[in-house]
């Protein structure tokens, strides 16, 4: 086995951070983020998720007709983007399709808006059908750790309107379970606590590879868990009490 010493402050960090109104941003970064679109070089991702964003891209095929809208944005830009909202849209319409600022998936580099390439894209609200590519888009992006993060019904636990156009990297298999099960990334946050060291794991078979998620609460100072000792992990702080550890099997 292979002991992992986990800090407080690894807490809010990795691809499960649950960002919205109630858990801000605690930890900055802007380091590791390349740019996804040969068009722009202000449009920028964390570098697993902009490599994922990619190969999705690629699989779907005509990639012309998506492009990416938004990705990483800096603290100062999205208070720019909610200011400039707020003015020109109303505090009503801005609350409910720009994340206050510290409280929005944009700054982790981690989410991405994407829209239909055609002359006049709405930065804020760009058009994203549910046919055609787009279609393609929405079905395969789970397999390369993509879920469309506000989804239609969820309102009210996200806090954020039904955004068709907002994709967050969460990883893979993560991004499956939960477009499997319906759940809001809220939701799964909560949900994945059911499994915790010492008690059951959440199983997910991969082709022939069985993949262990579990949950470990911090504690103050650093927390100790086990994985085996031969087999690759992925471990993520979820930004408000612990870690989810994902254990890749034979």
């Amino acid at each position: 086995m292979t002991t992992l010493c986990l800090r407080q402050e690894d807490i809010y960090r990795g691809d499960l951070m649950l960002v919205n109104e109630k858990y801000p941003i605690k930890k900055h970064t802007s380091r590791g983020m390349i740019q996804i679109a040969r068009e722009s070089e202000s449009i920028l991702m964390e570098a697993r998720a902009a490599a994922m964003y990619t190969h999705l891209m690629r699989d779907i095929g005509n990639e012309d007709e998506i492009i990416p809208v938004s990705a990483y944005r800096s603290k100062e830009e999205q208070e720019a983007i909610y200011r400039e909202s707020t003015e020109r849209n109303g505090e009503d319409f801005t609350r409910k399709y720009v994340a206050l600022p510290e409280r929005s998936e944009h700054q982790t580099g981690l989410a991405v808006d994407v829209g239909e390439n055609r002359g006049n894209v709405d930065f804020i609200c760009p058009v994203l059908p549910y046919t055609g590519i787009y279609g393609r888009f929405r079905e395969r992006a789970p397999r390369y750790g993509f879920i469309e993060r506000y989804t239609k019904g969820k309102e009210k636990i996200t806090g954020i309107a039904h955004e068709p156009w907002h994709f967050r990297y969460v990883g893979y298999p993560h991004s499956e379970i939960i477009r499997d099960k319906g759940f809001c990334l809220e939701e799964y946050t909560e949900y994945v606590k059911n499994y915790r060291i010492g008690g059951g794991r959440l199983i997910f078979q991969h082709k022939s590879r069985r993949i262990e998620i579990f949950y470990v609460p911090s504690c103050a100072g650093e927390t100790e868990t086990e994985v085996p000792g031969d087999a690759p992990y992925q471990l993520s702080g979820n930004n408000v009490d612990g870690f989810v550890v994902t254990v890749w099997g034979k």
